[in-house]
């Protein structure tokens, strides 16, 4: 098991009381098993081996995006930690290996795997780690199963779910009985975009679906949770967003207006948008100070926490720094920080 105390410096040790807690940071498994499954041109994950140290992720074969050493390395996630000043980071699958689109049986079994590694690498570091899984929502019933292994008996802090399962948004009442569980087990939700709608209307260099698309699926998927009477009908989920829930910030005041002005959308809507949306947590990788301020105006200094994206080249590097410089008093920095994540990991009582 690692050992805190053999990070270097009293400034390391500071970091682990005092840091901030990252909600948002990926592992990707050194190694995959092999396939199993009965279909032959299944796009399951392998890996192999890439420049300087880093690794290949393959898709069915075909290259996907290389990955560094500190997707599956504990020595050197917490290194990474010690220097954007985290104290606790919580590790979610890479959201391509959600990998919706394999044959259910196929799915729950990568699935196991990926939250099994999830639990290993937590078990390395646990006051540094925590950690989310993966369920096979392509089956909600085999995703119910999953969830319950995930939290019940391997104890990780919850699962990551994208923000559609194969086109279908998780705010569609399909989902409902995920939901259901997912609330009586206390699981912690991490939703990241996935395959999002739109890349054909995308014009320019590559990249662009990350960094152009991605932001307007994950506003589709929140406006979803509402519009389709989730989280009236489960109220005690805890629900993070990552990168500030997209673009989701500009499309709530228009859900607000309409339902302020159209009787048949309030009809059906029962949950006021903006008070729904503030029951939500957004982590903060939004790469802009005025963007930062924005999302604890419109969502409250309560539910606003800490992502990086770690260790992908797209990562928040300075979390403090940004922290430090938005127009808020100590105590507004000590929730978004640390305690908001505390509440939706439910660690209330973890310094």
């Amino acid at each position: 098991m690692y050992d805190v105390s053999t990070d270097t410096g009293a400034n390391d040790q500071r970091a682990v009381r005092d840091g901030l807690i990252d909600i948002h940071a990926h592992f990707v498994p050194e190694n995959f098993p092999s396939y199993k499954g009965r279909k032959p041109d299944a796009r399951w994950p392998s890996m192999q081996p890439g420049d300087a140290g880093w690794r290949n992720v393959m898709l069915g074969g075909v290259f996907y995006r290389r990955v560094p050493a500190q997707c599956w390395r504990v020595d050197e996630m917490i290194q990474g930690m010690v220097q954007r000043q985290v104290s606790l980071q919580v590790l979610s699958p890479m959201p391509e290996l959600l990998s919706y689109w394999l044959d259910p049986e196929d799915g729950a079994v990568l699935c196991r795997y990926l939250n099994e590694e999830a639990a290993r690498l937590v078990a390395m570091a646990p006051q540094r780690l925590a950690g989310l899984g993966a369920v096979p929502l392509q089956d909600v019933g085999l995703a119910i199963r999953e969830l319950e292994v995930a939290v019940g008996e391997l104890q990780l802090a919850g699962v990551e779910i994208g923000t559609n399962v194969n086109g279908v948004p998780i705010g569609h009442p399909q989902f409902a009985p995920f939901f259901e569980a997912a609330e009586a087990l206390g699981a912690s939700l991490f939703i990241h975009p996935l395959r999002p709608a739109g890349l054909d209307r995308l014009v320019g260099p590559v990249g662009l679906e990350q960094v152009v698309a991605f932001p307007g699926e994950t506003a589709l998927a929140a406006a979803s949770l509402i519009t389709g009477g989730t989280l009236a009908k489960f109220p005690g989920l805890r629900i993070a967003f990552s990168h500030g829930g997209g673009s989701f910030s500009s499309v709530l005041p228009r859900l607000q207006y309409a339902w302020e002005t159209f009787p048949s959308f309030r009809e059906q809507v029962a949950v006021e948008p903006c008070l729904a949306a503030r029951k939500l947590f957004y982590d903060s990788a939004v790469y802009d100070a005025g963007a930062f301020q924005h999302l604890v105006q419109v969502f409250g200094e309560d539910q606003i926490v800490i992502g990086t994206d770690a260790p992908f080249a797209i990562m928040e590097r300075n979390p403090q720094g940004r922290l430090q410089a938005l127009e808020a008093d100590t105590t507004v920095k000590q929730l978004i920080g640390r305690d908001n994540a505390l509440r939706w990991l439910r660690l209330n009582g973890r310094g």
